[in-house]
């Protein structure tokens, strides 16, 4: 029964979140509780522990985690910019002829603001005040409307720059130089941030043409659910360009900075919260005030990571200590299905804990445990961060713990019924769940690019 301590550690960490209390201290505070048993018991090695402060000092000296702060400060600076508002109005009008134009309208512009911010809660909630009064008031129908609204949040979790594809980046480069040297590789190639960002680019687009194609189907079969607005004026073209252009020119300066080798992540991070502070300066609505809020917001997210990462670290080598790796790479050896079934098993287990864990909980401490192991076993880094991130995608949108429900709730009138806006993402999830077989059929589709690239 020892050998499997490390299970019920796990176990125990998620009933401990389960209950509500902070994630960091959940994580940090069990591992300790387990490691304390097992100093008196026998069972573990206390000098485990004494490998933490490296472990933290490091975490805080990775140039790579600066990324996070920086595309946080962006995602806030162009939220307080009305830079959405600007371009959901010209885009509602552009397609206002057109049955489910304003449902097209949210995706096209979630898209845009997933690939300026990478920041799922604030697109859900600019989204949800801007769009969701709109929709209602022009008779769309409740379920399609919040649906939509939801999904088109979570579009930030994989179109880059996406903090979720940073923090990923972070973890499998890690974890793939592990695994190499495992393997006795003391050369290892390496996996980084921008391989993800640009292995991610098919894979959210596709996402994006899968959205439309349903909607586009969805309102052709049920006309009611999505009336066209005949008195909708179509916007000049000097109106629609106005607000199309600042975020455009902003993304092409992030990613085509990451896509020619100009620019590492974290640059081009530092381009991006320039370039948003800029543009907030140009359209007037950057004063002291709302400076200073934007570095709050920036400043408790950034924490938020931070402190979830520290323990997170305690945790997983806590885990390691008790034997998990072993264990696991143990369980995985003995699947039926070799490394295909090791993978699809990592896959069910990461979209079931979606229902009561946060994405960045599971991409600290699933991702280290599983990640050396699966990479050992063959399986390409670049495919694994871009599923692994999609099915992360899945957990702010399945009950009962989907954060973008909880956003949208926030926002939404009292008129529109919790059970709407579940029942309203249920077809968007399966969209994501019918991408992820698409790339685990077609691995190409996200390791084309990059090693055209190269």
């Amino acid at each position: 029964m020892v050998e499997y301590i490390p299970l019920v550690m796990f176990l125990a960490v998620c009933l401990v979140l389960m209950l509500g209390y902070p994630v960091a201290f959940s994580l940090a505070g069990t591992a300790l509780i387990f490691a304390g048993v097992g100093i008196v018991s026998g069972h573990f090695d206390p000098s485990f522990l004494s490998a933490l402060p490296n472990r933290l000092f490091g975490t805080i000296r990775n140039t790579t985690l600066i990324a996070v702060p920086l595309f946080v400060m962006m995602g806030v600076m162009l939220e307080k910019s009305r830079v959405a508002e600007q371009l959901l109005g010209n885009m509602a009008a552009m397609f206002g002829q057109l049955r489910g134009g304003l449902a097209i309208s949210v995706v096209l512009v979630g898209m845009l603001l997933a690939a300026s911010t990478g920041i799922v809660g604030a697109t859900v909630v600019t989204m949800g005040l801007l769009s969701l009064p709109s929709m209602m008031s022009r008779g769309y129908n409740p379920k399609l409307a919040t649906g939509v609204i939801c999904a088109t949040g979570t579009l930030g979790q994989i179109i880059p720059p996406s903090i979720a594809l940073v923090l990923l980046g972070d973890i499998l480069s890690s974890a793939y130089q592990q695994a190499q040297l495992n393997m006795g590789i003391f050369n290892p190639k390496t996996v980084s941030v921008g391989d993800l960002f640009i292995g991610a680019i098919v894979p959210g687009l596709m996402l994006v043409s899968l959205y439309i194609v349903y909607l586009l189907v969805y309102v052709r079969i049920n006309p009611s659910a999505a009336p066209v607005a005949d008195d909708q004026q179509r916007p000049s073209l000097s109106e629609l360009f106005s607000g199309l252009i600042p975020p455009v020119l902003l993304i092409v300066a992030v990613l085509g900075s990451i896509l020619v080798g100009a620019a590492t992540p974290t640059e081009a991070a530092g381009v991006g919260a320039l370039g948003a502070t800029l543009l907030a300066l140009a359209k007037g609505e950057l004063n002291i005030a709302r400076l200073r809020e934007v570095g709050q917001s920036t400043l408790e997210v950034t924490c938020m990571v931070f402190m979830i990462l520290i323990g997170a670290a305690v945790f997983s080598l806590v885990f390691r200590g008790f034997g998990g790796d072993d264990l696991i790479h143990h369980l995985f050896q003995q699947m039926p299905g070799g490394v295909i079934g090791a993978t699809a098993v990592v896959m069910v287990v990461i979209f079931l804990l979606g229902f009561i864990l946060d994405f960045i909980e599971i991409t600290f401490v699933v991702v280290p445990i599983v990640g050396p192991i699966l990479l050992m076993m063959g399986v390409d880094p670049i495919w694994l961060g871009i599923m692994i991130a999609i099915n992360l995608q899945t957990s702010f949108l399945t009950p009962p713990f989907g954060f973008a429900l909880f956003y949208l709730r926030g926002v939404a009138p009292a008129s529109i019924k919790t059970s709407d806006i579940y029942r309203g993402v249920i077809p968007f999830v399966l969209i994501q769940l019918a991408l992820l077989l698409m790339i685990a059929q077609w691995p190409s589709l996200v390791t084309g690019l990059p090693a055209l690239l190269k």
